[in-house]
């Protein structure tokens, strides 16, 4: 039997503890190489799948940004409410411009140093983000629940009366 392993081939005169340690080396370089060619698949599909959600939220932020610079441009020129729009709107293009062209790594950075330095914020920030998927969650679902009642030759509560 030949094996790409640096490991002797296997004899008929070796003693059948050595013939069982030899393969059993060979059985786990065999399961080495394949684990870390799976691991590398699963590493490359998770930075595939970051990056796609990376750009999904890019294209959100930016939509909110614009949307504020919408309501910020209908307030009255010069109000506190319409510069207070246009910076938040400024805010949120400046940082779905910087999701669109930094790496995965570097924004992980960048949100941890921010984080260091400011914690109150972060922590703050952090929670209004999940408030607000909260919120978006709960509005998708209910969305999706409505539409699976009202359409026709779906059942609801109270179609057995």
């Amino acid at each position: 039997m030949s094996t790409s392993s640096s490991t002797p081939e296997l004899t008929p005169d070796q003693p059948v503890a050595a013939q069982a340690k030899q393969k059993a080396n060979e059985v786990a370089a065999q399961a080495k190489t394949a684990a870390r060619g799976v691991a590398q698949d699963a590493a490359a599909a998770a930075k595939a799948q970051a990056e796609t959600a990376k750009s999904s939220v890019a294209e959100e932020v930016s939509g909110v940004a614009s949307a504020l610079r919408t309501a910020a441009d209908e307030m009255r020129s010069g109000s506190p409410q319409e510069r207070t729009f246009g910076q938040i709107a400024e805010g949120l293009a400046d940082a779905s411009d910087a999701m669109r062209h930094k790496d995965l790594s570097e924004m992980v950075h960048d949100v941890s140093a921010f984080a260091r330095k400011n914690p109150l914020v972060f922590l703050g920030g952090a929670a209004l983000i999940g408030f607000a998927a909260t919120r978006f969650a709960k509005a998708s679902g209910t969305q999706a629940t409505q539409t699976t009642l009202h359409t026709p030759g779906t059942m609801r509560h109270g179609d057995f009366s």
